[in-house]
């Protein structure tokens, strides 16, 4: 899975309908190069893998094997891919964006009561969670299957396939640091060159055998598991490789726009998928013991030597794309407030997406290692590789259908059928990989399981954190009301008090007022908050109440895909309301020490976690771009409980 990266360097840009037709038409052929090499990546690199474990799973190669596969990979793309995500899921967007954390902020304002945005929320952080477990799988899953095809080409080189593709993951990760912007623009022609060749190699083995042609009936593939109850679990749990990354198209469209994601699946890119998994059965067909490799064996040899190097291509490109992504559902999630402060190092000042966070970089870099050592083989992996995906599919099925009825106003008796559907299968593709938990498949979930554990721990410990904050303040209108001309003394100059609640007093404040007992002659009281929406228009970002006494509210409103910059707010309110110096300006910030009075042993283990991110996060001075010269940190003992 996939969410909102942008590793290509495009802009936030929905469809264009603006210009004269020949630049709407270049505008759209750009978008469309750009979605090839970044939305199109994962799902592309499947055939290197899926049609040979997926066989394999049938037991061998047969004739009604063969066509009961090949009917279940196409169906598969045509029902989850092309109905689910390009036909319907893709209407549910967050003003254009998608994905499982956009989705789920939308959902969230479709809801009222507390249980159902609890219930809510879980569903998107496991969806989430378990894109993580995705960014982990995919580089090591698609890297190794690329580089095994040296040993199709001589069984001498297979000593080397692990060192070349850790060779490959350790350049991966060590250029991630420098943005993706200029090695962006070559991913798109590297895509269609990609592409083309699946879909021209797919037509060199379909002319060899046109029987294959049957598997577009989709009772090859029913039949099949119905007659061979034994066999479906495992072959329905390898035929989902074949849909992994088709998320990508919803989670991907508010960089690219609908129309050239959906264009370019319709063009190129489901085309050159049925061909090349069509000439992969022909082969088989005329040749079993191609099953070692039937994707490479479709090459004629002078070739073999150049597909690797240019499947090694593609699985970079796909593997940079979804570590992108995972940099990308980060940022989103420290804005959501699902993850405390994290530094984000923005890697390019034009383009939108363009992060690095390098801690999120070196966890993955060492769990894709770890994978491909442990692992060996991308046959093993891919046991792994299932649950993740489909799991994120379910529950992007259960957060779109409340968006389409609460927000949409779809028809219950339309949407609740059609969702159902769509969740049916996606629970039978969960459950099916969930039988290969000990051949791999506890992977993803124990590694979704603890970054889903450590956001309710933050999520809930936040709230208590708050709570315990406001316990024993006082309101500020009874503040304000025992204010006189002379109490307390006033000094020149502007202070800014940084608060998550503007009906109290911050305590910051009351510690400023307590041991240099005054104040400054203007207070701010400023509040940052996160909508639902992903952007906020420039003349709706700040709101200014005056209270009275020269104190004022200033509220500033971002989207979860937006950078809180707070110097750009400081000379926005400069221009609209007040003539103030920078020189005269000071920042105040609460810095606490936390500790826990828990007696249960869970709360306790949860407060503790809650305690040791909230030491480690990013000071609020540096996330929100705070000059550190006009900065004074203020700090305090709170006991959560």
């Amino acid at each position: 899975m996939r969410q909102q990266s942008n590793p290509a360097g495009h802009t936030h840009q929905p469809d264009a309908q603006a210009g004269p037709h020949n630049h709407k038409s270049s505008t759209q052929a750009s978008l469309m190069l750009g979605a090839l090499g970044v939305v199109y990546g994962d799902i592309g690199t499947s055939p290197l893998y899926a049609f040979k474990q997926s066989v394999e799973a049938a037991g061998g190669v047969s004739g009604v094997n063969v066509l009961a596969i090949l009917s279940l990979m196409i169906w598969s793309l045509l029902l989850v891919v092309t109905l689910k995500y390009v036909v319907v899921i893709m209407q549910a967007n967050n003003k254009g964006e998608g994905g499982t954390l956009a989705l789920t902020a939308l959902a969230l304002s479709c809801v009222e009561t507390t249980k159902m945005r609890w219930l809510v929320m879980c569903i998107g952080l496991v969806g989430a969670s378990l894109f993580y477990g995705d960014c982990v799988i995919t580089p090591a899953i698609s890297v190794l299957s690329a580089i095994e095809g040296l040993e199709v080409a001589t069984p001498l080189l297979k000593p080397y396939v692990i060192p070349i593709t850790l060779a490959l993951i350790t350049a991966l990760f060590a250029i991630e640091r420098h943005g993706t912007a200029t090695i962006g623009r070559l991913f798109g022609p590297i895509m269609v060159v990609w592409f083309l060749v699946l879909g021209l190699l797919g037509v060199k083995g379909l002319l060899s055998d046109l029987t294959v042609l049957k598997a577009f009936d989709p009772r090859y593939g029913i039949l099949f598991l119905f007659d061979h109850p034994g066999l479906s679990a495992a072959v329905l749990g390898a035929v989902v490789l074949t849909v992994t990354g088709g998320e990508a198209l919803y989670a991907d469209m508010g960089h690219f726009g609908a129309k050239p994601i959906t264009r370019a699946w319709i063009i190129m890119v489901l085309p050159a998928l049925l061909l090349n998994y069509l000439g992969q059965g022909a082969l088989l067909l005329q040749d079993p013991t191609a099953l070692e490799n039937p994707f490479y064996r479709l090459a004629p040899d002078w070739a073999l030597l150049p597909m690797v190097i240019l499947s090694a291509a593609a699985t970079v490109i796909a593997s940079q794309a979804v570590i992108s992504g995972a940099f990308s559902i980060t940022n989103q999630a420290v804005q959501l407030g699902y993850l405390p402060r994290i530094r984000v190092r923005h890697t390019s000042s034009d383009e939108i997406g363009q992060i690095y966070v390098s801690q999120v970089n070196i966890v993955l870099f060492i769990a894709v290692v770890a994978l491909v050592l442990g692992f060996k083989s991308s046959e093993s992996l891919g046991a792994a590789y299932g649950i993740a995906v489909t799991g994120t599919m379910a529950t992007v099925t259960i957060l779109a259908c409340i968006v389409m009825i609460r927000k949409l106003d779809w028809s219950p008796a339309l949407a609740l059928p059609l969702f159902g559907l769509f969740l049916v299968v996606d629970l039978i593709f969960f459950g099916t990989n969930l039988l290969k938990f000990m051949e791999g498949g506890w992977f993803p979930i124990l590694m979704a399981g603890l970054i889903f554990f450590v956001m309710i721990a933050w999520i809930n410990g936040r709230e208590r954190l708050l709570a315990a904050r406001w316990r024993d303040t006082t309101p500020l209108d009874e503040f304000i009301a025992k204010m006189t001309p002379d109490h307390p003394p006033r000094i020149p100059g502007t202070a800014i008090f940084m608060v998550p609640n503007t009906k109290v007093v911050p305590q910051t404040l009351l510690h400023n007022l307590k041991h240099f007992r005054v104040l400054h002659e203007r207070v701010i009281l400023m509040t940052v908050r996160t909508t639902s929406s992903p952007y906020v228009k420039d003349d709706e970002r700040i709101s200014i109440e005056a209270i009275s006494n020269n104190i004022y509210l200033v509220s500033v409103t971002y989207g979860f895909f937006e950078e809180p910059k707070i110097p750009r707010v400081l000379a926005q309110i400069r221009i609209k309301e007040f003539r103030m110096k920078l020189a005269d300006v000071s920042f105040f910030i609460g810095r606490e020490r936390l500790t826990s009075n828990s007696t249960s042993l869970w709360r306790s283990l949860c407060d503790h976690i809650f305690i040791a991110l909230h030491r480690n996060m990013l000071s609020a001075t540096e996330f929100y771009r705070i000059p550190p010269g006009h900065t004074v940190e203020l700090g305090g003992h709170i006991e959560i409980g």
